[in-house]
């Protein structure tokens, strides 16, 4: 069973930041980097156990050919986004989330 996916306004505005610094690298690594993110969030809505347990009662995901992660929750029939992480860089900012 799929789980409906809500993401975090803040976990958004990460992947928007991504995806602009992509852009000014390269316009295909940008929409590269959504099909990738779309990727992840279609795999962990189908079984978001599978994937090792993280800080805080989260779940994390790493995209495979670029240096983010995914973290997520679940929540009843809910698949929660809470943050489209850098791999390096800032870690733990999303904790208040």
């Amino acid at each position: 069973m799929t789980l409906r996916v809500s993401l975090h306004p803040e976990a958004i505005e990460d992947a928007r930041n991504a995806r602009a610094w992509y852009a000014d690298q390269n316009p295909k690594l940008a929409d590269d980097f959504f099909v990738e993110l779309e990727r992840a969030l279609s795999l962990v809505a189908e079984a978001p156990e599978s994937w090792p347990s993280f800080e805080a009662g989260t779940r994390r995901f790493m995209l495979r050919r670029f240096p983010y992660f995914m973290v997520y929750r679940v929540d009843a029939d809910e698949l929660q986004v809470i943050a489209i992480a850098h791999a390096r860089r800032r870690p733990r900012y999303w904790l208040d989330r």
